[in-house]
């Protein structure tokens, strides 16, 4: 309430202290992207200033409070640092096409977090990470390759599409995607592609089709996305600008210059991700590198509090100590 009477009165709150008794368990903030407001959550390890930092983004439409909260207390608990925010035009972030999915625009965002946090550079010790899932998971594969001072990269069940890129000349296409990159303005692009809006998930397909299909991704997105105060919306439009390379790890990963861990949930039921299709991106990228497949598909990991969770978290605690 206190923050709402400031805010009416004029002032302008960047940030906010969420406390448990007198634990201090994250701060609010925010940073601009093309323009947009984005917000997120600040989790300040017990010695942030010597603690390195991840930087967490979810995948397709979900929000902070759907499992990636939940991550985040966990890897402070560790002793890591994590600032973890939503997409533009998503959950608690403002942005001009909202509930829009444009992977140039999402991806800028993640490298305007890290900007964010390099000048926020009093809260850790400069060694930053970049986190995504699924969407998420593809965007980080780019953004790495496209982002100095980085420490290294967590992706899980990253969405790499259904089949393999080649490019004839593979730095002439990282030129040109990172040009495309740098300039932004997204939304005045001409479209390749555009669906929706439409649902996120449905229960009937025939009836009311939707982005996601599998009932495993129905369950998982009914089940975090409708407790209370997440934000989400089971609504979505996602759009391809038509840009001269594709927005695509295939031509990133050879370019990636920091260790990877690629985190991948067996027999995932999603239909754009395909286990070869991952390890060819894998075998493409030519920094350290770690692979590890996780029972529970797509999304076990991604439920709060299981043996699925607390395992995909112990490898990439292990792997992120390892590197910072």
């Amino acid at each position: 309430r206190l923050k709402a009477h400031l805010m009416a009165a004029g002032y302008q709150v960047l940030s906010w202290v969420y406390k448990i008794g007198s634990i201090e368990m994250f701060v609010e903030k925010e940073f601009i992207s093309q323009g947009s407001i984005l917000r997120g959550r600040w989790y300040a390890a017990p010695e942030e200033a010597l603690s390195p930092c991840i930087v967490m983004c979810h995948g397709t439409s979900a929000t902070i409070s759907m499992c990636l909260a939940d991550y985040a207390t966990e890897f402070q608990n560790k002793g890591i640092n994590v600032f973890v925010y939503d997409h533009a035009g998503f959950g608690r972030s403002d942005g001009k096409t909202p509930q829009t999915i444009n992977p140039w625009l999402q991806g800028r965002g993640i490298a305007d977090a890290v900007t964010f946090l390099k000048s926020e550079h009093q809260l850790h010790n400069g060694k930053i990470i970049l986190w995504g899932d699924s969407f998420a998971g593809m965007l980080v594969l780019v953004a790495s390759a496209l982002i100095e001072g980085l420490a290294g990269v967590v992706c899980f069940a990253a969405t790499c599409g259904l089949t393999t890129l080649d490019a004839e000349d593979s730095e002439k296409s990282l030129s040109l995607l990172k040009h495309t990159f740098d300039q932004g303005e997204f939304e005045k692009l001409d479209d390749l592609s555009r669906e929706g809006p439409m649902p996120v998930v449905s229960s009937d397909q025939e009836a009311n089709p939707s982005l996601l299909t599998p009932i495993q991704a129905f369950r998982w997105f009914i089940d975090q996305g409708g407790q209370w105060n997440t934000g989400w919306k089971n609504s979505i439009t996602r759009v391809i600008p038509k840009t001269e390379v594709a927005f695509s790890p295939f031509i990133t990963a050879p370019f990636i210059e920091v260790p990877v861990l690629m985190m991948t949930g067996k027999e995932d039921e999603m239909p754009h991700i395909k286990r070869e299709v991952q390890l060819e991106i894998f075998d493409r990228i030519k920094s350290k590198k770690q692979f590890y497949e996780i029972d529970g598909g797509h999304f076990g990991a991604l439920y709060p509090h299981t043996p699925l969770f607390y395992e995909a978290i112990s490898v990439q605690h292990a792997f992120i100590k390892s590197i910072t």
